[in-house]
């Protein structure tokens, strides 16, 4: 999910408008958060997916239709301890530590590459409640939700960070805004994707060579509660602020005319998705805008 762009944002907002108006940003990871969307308990959905078919289908049930705003975009980082030797891996080196036929069998640097270091892995990645999980999975392994299990799952970032930190085989993986957090204390892996080492920044996720591990990130708006001026306001001020806010967290901005365009969708309350309810792995912003709305 997006937590640390939405409480930026929020906090600028209960400013602005001096607390008057109050909203309040939990944390569930994408799936649980659009659980909770298409039951009607929550007005709005940070979402670091598109939003699935299954999900779609939970939501027409209940009559509820949406607004899919892209807010940001994110870079997928895989992180290890500073002092492994290890500076870069392809996404097939990836797929052989984390598909489900490693489970038990790959427990050795050793065993993904010759070159690598004879080290224990230590591994920690999203909970499968989360958005990055879905995404993850899917680019490196193939298959959404297809993973070995035989590592440390958590909804919290930090239990990552401490892990890998901790540990000097530890190997893990969250959005590049994480990582910018914690760079004294980890190391991002360059990713090969078949054109050589890219590293994990802002720079490379806006011109789309850190693929596949670059995605865009959401925010999925009831569309029945947009006619509620409250809910309205604070839309207007997301989108209107999302690119500043995204720069300041770690996220990348979109371009000042995607968010125009994003704030004529919710003004106009255009409802429908653009992903049909699937990933699109390793998409460029130039892609994302170009998509266009179906129900």
């Amino acid at each position: 999910m997006d937590e640390g762009l939405s409480e930026a944002v929020a906090e600028g907002f209960q400013q602005q408008t001096q607390g008057r108006v109050r909203v309040t940003v939990g944390e569930s990871g994408t799936g649980g958060g659009f659980r909770k969307f298409c039951r009607g308990e929550i007005h709005i959905s940070g979402a670091s997916r598109p939003i699935r078919t299954s999900e779609m289908a939970s939501c027409a049930a209940a009559g509820i239709q949406y607004v899919e705003i892209p807010v940001a975009f994110d870079g997928l980082t895989v992180v290890v301890n500073p002092s492994n030797p290890i500076r870069s891996m392809t996404v097939a080196e990836l797929r052989r530590i984390w598909e489900p036929a490693a489970q038990g069998r790959v427990t050795n640097y050793r065993q993904v590459n010759s070159s690598f270091p004879d080290m224990a892995m230590q591994l920690y990645g999203a909970g499968s409640a989360s958005g990055t999980f879905d995404y993850f999975t899917e680019a490196v392994n193939g298959t959404a939700r297809a993973s070995r299990t035989d590592y440390t799952p958590t909804e919290d970032d930090n239990v990552t960070v401490q892990g890998v930190a901790s540990n000097a085989g530890g190997l893990g993986y969250f959005g590049l805004a994480y990582y910018e957090e914690n760079r004294s204390r980890l190391r991002g892996l360059a990713i090969d994707n078949g054109n050589g080492p890219v590293e994990p920044s802002a720079a490379n996720v806006v011109n789309g060579t850190y693929a596949p591990l670059s995605r865009p990130i959401f925010i999925y708006v009831n569309a029945a509660a947009l006619r509620r001026p409250q809910v309205a306001q604070f839309v207007q001020h997301y989108v209107n602020n999302a690119g500043a806010s995204a720069t300041r967290v770690g996220y990348v901005p979109l371009p000042a005319s995607a968010y125009a365009t994003y704030l004529q969708r919710a003004q106009r309350r255009q409802v429908g998705t653009a992903f049909g309810g699937r990933q699109a792995i390793g998409i460029t912003i130039e892609q994302l805008l170009a998509r266009r709305l179906v129900m």
